[in-house]
């Protein structure tokens, strides 16, 4: 636990100081356990209200982890008791949203953190308890995998404020849920509670609080745990699927089916189960 973070409850409870790096003031941590990444949006004061500058440090931690060879799985999770992500944080619209410009680079910068989300060639999984709302219902969307409480409330309030929901947000809410949850949850802006978002096709699992943790940890070493050509193939040929420009195209899912085949890994696969042991998969 870092010292006044606003960590805590279980979260990153194996990790010492040292191991945790701080990104945007703070606002968002970045700890690493073996093969597992976690990623802590660190404002619990504001509910995790997404800044700018969380947006700008979580574009780079993306980028950084997509090329670490030794993680293998990210969960991303909110600091404290009351949220995953609350959405932006309004208080600084005035000052980063109030005019054309400022709202285009606005856009700009949260819209290329959300891509690199959605495209991040690894296993994700959003660890929701609390609110989820907006910006932080686009993050979770982006995962691969929504696991949340019991007690956590999703949804996207645009409508309550004025504000266009941009087409990729649109396309990935239709993709996930179908168009008529997609447009119950614009149009109606309201909020859904987790039994109700999970009906809706909203989230991948609900689970009490207290277990919270341990069932996304025990999901990411379950996926850490196979070999990671093949669960990134995996993922690469489900985003294609479901992208609206179809990329990558089926021709690049192919060939990283063909590096699968050719790896040491699956070498080893066949050896493991010859020899009836767990196979030690090391991603090459």
């Amino acid at each position: 636990m870092v010292a006044g973070s606003g960590v805590g409850n279980g979260e990153v409870l194996s990790m010492q100081p040292d191991q945790i790096e701080s990104h945007a003031g703070g606002r968002l941590l970045l700890s690493r356990d073996g093969a597992l990444a976690r990623i802590i949006f660190n404002k619990p004061e504001r509910m995790n209200a997404m800044s700018l500058d969380m947006w700008e440090a979580l574009h780079a931690v993306l980028e950084g982890l997509a090329v670490d060879d030794s993680v293998r799985v990210v969960v991303l999770s909110g600091a404290g008791d009351k949220a995953f992500v609350s959405g932006a944080d309004i208080s600084e619209f005035e000052t980063q949203r109030s005019s054309e410009d400022s709202v285009q680079r606005y856009n700009a910068i949260s819209e290329a953190s959300d891509a690199a989300l959605y495209s991040f060639p690894k296993p994700t999984i959003a660890e929701i308890k609390g609110y989820c709302i907006g910006g932080g219902m686009g993050l979770a969307v982006a995962c691969d995998f929504r696991i949340c409480a019991d007690d956590a409330r999703l949804g996207i309030t645009a409508g309550r404020l004025g504000l266009g929901y941009n087409y990729n947000g649109v396309h990935k809410l239709v993709e996930l849920a179908g168009p008529s949850v997609a447009a119950r949850i614009l149009y109606a802006a309201e909020l859904f509670p987790a039994d109700q978002a999970l009906a809706m096709g909203l989230v991948t699992q609900v689970v009490t609080r207290d277990v919270l943790s341990s069932t996304v940890n025990d999901l990411a070493q379950q996926i850490a745990g196979n070999a990671p050509l093949t669960v990134m193939t995996a993922k690469a040929a489900i985003r294609s699927i479901g992208s609206a420009d179809g990329v990558p195209q089926k021709s690049d899912i192919d060939a990283l089916v063909a590096q699968c085949f050719a790896s040491e890994d699956y070498a080893e696969g066949r050896r493991a189960f010859t020899e009836k042991r767990k196979p030690v998969f090391k991603g090459r």
